[in-house]
């Protein structure tokens, strides 16, 4: 069975913030959605980091200075959509503090509980079982779905890369939820999003970031994955 992407929900008028949007992979997803014309809010632990990432990103090749905005972790909650992209040092903390802000929101964590060491990157021990089940335990009132794991920063930010040619692998519990973070991954260009099963199953994505790590190591690549038969 082919995957039906005109099926999903139209999701070009939802604002995504990005929690983390100063780091590499938030602003990477931050600009690779203002270009492809989604309303984006930048969210950071300052103001000034926070609106100084949103002026540099829309100078940035394709992209419209109207579609972005940036601001403090809180500015980052008024989003419809909010994608965490922080360290997992932070993760728990920052989503503690923000539980008020983030009630009744779909809440996309992409975050990679990983360690590093002289062998190179392993995964780590979450207790809740992911760092996307710790964000669903910390986030009661909302709605939490993992993706956007496998997607190489240095791409993201790359304004001569015009298409990202890889399957974003989206879990969660609620399958309208799922749809609309399919839809939003598919708004990037060659990107389609997938659906991979519940939060229960997004502990293998996350640690399947170490392999690639270790691909993009070995082979100096930027490789992610391709689901077949799709």
């Amino acid at each position: 069975m082919t995957v039906d992407l005109s099926a999903l929900p139209d999701v070009s008028d939802l604002t995504v913030g990005i929690l983390g949007g100063t780091g590499p992979q938030g602003r990477g997803l931050a600009y690779r959605l203002a270009r492809a014309g989604q309303r984006v809010v930048i969210g950071s632990r300052s103001t000034e980091r926070g609106q100084n990432a949103a002026r540099e990103l829309a100078a940035l090749p394709g992209c419209e200075p109207s579609t972005i905005d940036g601001g403090d972790n809180h500015f980052g909650c008024t989003a419809d959509i909010v994608i965490v992209a922080v360290p997992f040092e932070g993760h728990a903390e920052l989503l503690t503090e923000l539980r008020p802000s983030l009630a009744g929101k779909l809440v996309v964590d992409c975050v990679n509980p990983l360690g590093f060491d002289k062998q190179g990157a392993f995964p780590l021990t979450v207790e809740e079982g992911s760092a996307a089940q710790q964000a669903a335990a910390l986030l009661p009132e909302s709605t939490v779905c993992a993706a956007f794991h496998h997607v190489s920063a240095s791409l993201l930010i790359d304004p001569e890369v015009g298409m990202i040619e890889l399957d974003v692998l989206v879990l969660g519990e609620d399958r309208e939820a799922t749809a609309k973070v399919q839809a939003l991954a598919g708004r990037i260009s060659g990107m389609r999003g997938i659906y991979a099963g519940r939060l229960r199953n997004a502990g293998q994505v996350e640690a399947l970031t170490a392999n690639l790590i270790s691909i993009n190591r070995r082979y100096k690549a930027h490789a992610g994955i391709r689901v077949t038969d799709l």
